[in-house]
């Protein structure tokens, strides 16, 4: 058999193999037939070599999308509510490579192209729900999932806030679908500056919301807690655009989640949480991003960007897509982050953004950060550190054994070994991912909390990162989940 007949048997094999559930040996006669058909293919055969592949890809999709339904709990109550899965196939969800998008956004068009009738049918159905009935609609985006409602109707927008138990006080972000839908959210008059334009062309659509003055005939007051600025971003999830131009209206969408919980990044954590309490989630897989979207503010007259809440796009992103975008001269803005490079308690007071308030992401038990750096570098503070061992034997006091601890650690963290052979404490483990790669720990953080509260633990510790890159919207979202901060050191 030749290299090629060979590496394509040995695909096929792989694949059924795979799909085997519980594993075990691929019946003999299987195997032969498919070698004989193998064996047959002439290496000239251009079309002979494709449906071989494609009865690859159709075994691969077989068990992928039965990996993709058990994600589902059992135990819910599926004829009680509508739920529909969009069938949406992206490069980087839970999804093997070789699928192709079927939702394209061609560049010369606002509109969607939808090749598979099942996403147009869910898109459809979600906008229904969402036009017509003015409800929330559950919907993944590529930071974390989201809670939509029609963003310039008060009373469906309402609806985010009673399903969420949100406080009124803590605005919306609007998600819109193209540029003209920006446009018309703005005020006539209004000309975007040079700043935003250069960061709208380095990240949108993608993780990254922006400041704009609030057109007053426009975005209710609900959806800014009557602040004068409105949040904008255009997501880069397919699906989640996809819906926004299919209901023909910007969408204002927090994540979904109970107000104050780590933010879903699977359908799964939607549905746990709020079930019984959405019409409908679309499920696209698992949010590339894992945090919400970063939010800059450059309506300052000293034209400078704020960077109100740290996320997907990092402050070194926003640094080299305003130098790339304007030059290198003197009048090239300053990227500032709140609450290190400066303050404005004003605005904590009444925000003008989630996430500057209110105490968020966290989960039903208490969480605790273990500070191991240097406080320079972002540390716990001052003090003597506590060997981490004798900090463990304090936990155990007055609870009963075995004490269930959750701990969240980057890969190379020296608790892995800490925690070894440590009697009367039963770990569940979670690691994050390497320090060498913060967007994978970032990716992991919400999945990593809600998977730990799920397994029942009675409490969390989770180690510190560098604030660099990622790092610095990691420890935003992990300062406030955690209920206390202990300076520890391994030994």
């Amino acid at each position: 058999m030749t290299t090629q007949r060979a590496t394509l048997y040995r695909g096929l094999l792989r694949e059924l193999r795979k799909s085997i559930t519980p594993p075990r040996k691929v019946n003999t006669g299987i195997i032969a037939h498919f070698r004989a058909i193998a064996e047959k293919i002439d290496d000239k055969n251009a079309a002979a070599k494709q449906d071989y592949e494609n009865a690859i890809l159709f075994i691969r999709s077989q068990h992928e999308h039965k990996r993709l339904l058990e994600r589902y709990n059992p135990t819910f109550d599926l004829t009680s509510q509508e739920r529909v899965r969009a069938t949406a196939r992206r490069v980087g969800l839970d999804m093997p490579i070789a699928y192709k998008p079927d939702i394209t956004f061609p560049p010369s068009s606002d509109e969607p192209q939808i090749s598979c009738p099942d996403t147009l049918a869910a898109l459809k159905t979600a906008a229904h729900h969402l036009v017509d009935r003015h409800e929330t609609v559950v919907f993944p985006t590529e930071t974390v999932y989201g809670l939509g409602a029609l963003a310039l109707d008060a009373n469906a927008a309402a609806k985010i806030f009673s399903t969420k138990g949100r406080p009124a006080d803590n605005p919306l972000i609007v998600h819109v679908s193209s540029f003209a839908m920006l446009r018309a959210l703005l005020p006539p008059d209004y000309a975007i500056p040079p700043s935003y334009e250069a960061l709208i062309a380095a990240f949108w659509p993608g993780p990254l919301t922006l400041l704009f003055p609030r057109h007053a005939g426009v975005v209710p007051p609900i959806i800014t807690a009557g602040q004068g600025t409105v949040a904008i971003r255009m997501p880069a999830h397919p699906v989640a655009r996809a819906l926004i131009a299919v209901a023909g209206a910007p969408l204002a969408a927090p994540s979904a989640n109970t107000s104050g919980k780590p933010s879903p990044t699977r359908a799964a954590h939607v549905a746990r949480d709020l079930a019984g309490r959405v019409p409908l989630i679309l499920d696209g897989g698992a949010c590339g991003v894992g945090l919400e979207s970063t939010v800059v503010d450059g309506l300052h007259a000293d034209g400078h960007l704020r960077v109100l809440r740290p996320g997907g796009v990092t402050v070194e992103d926003l640094e080299r897509a305003v130098r790339a975008g304007m030059g290198e001269g003197g009048s090239v803005p300053r990227v500032l982050v709140h609450r290190r490079d400066y303050a404005d308690e004003a605005q904590e007071h009444a925000p003008t953004t989630p996430g500057m308030k209110y105490r968020h992401y966290s989960p039903a038990v208490p969480v605790v950060l273990l500070c191991t750096l240097p406080a320079r570098a972002g540390g716990g503070g001052g003090g003597a550190p506590t060997a981490f061992r004798e900090y463990v034997e304090s936990l155990k006091k007055d609870r009963a054994a075995p004490v269930k601890i959750g701990v969240l650690a980057p890969t190379e963290s020296k608790v892995w070994d800490a925690i070894a052979g440590v009697e009367g404490v039963e770990w569940h483990r979670f690691p994050l991912g390497s320090v060498a790669d913060p967007a994978v720990i970032a990716h992991n953080l919400f999945d990593g909390l809600l998977s730990l509260e799920t397994a029942g633990v009675q409490m969390m510790l989770i180690e510190e990162v560098e604030e660099d890159r990622e790092g610095l919207a990691i420890m935003n979202r992990v300062r406030k989940a955690a209920s206390e901060s202990v300076q520890i050191e391994y030994r």
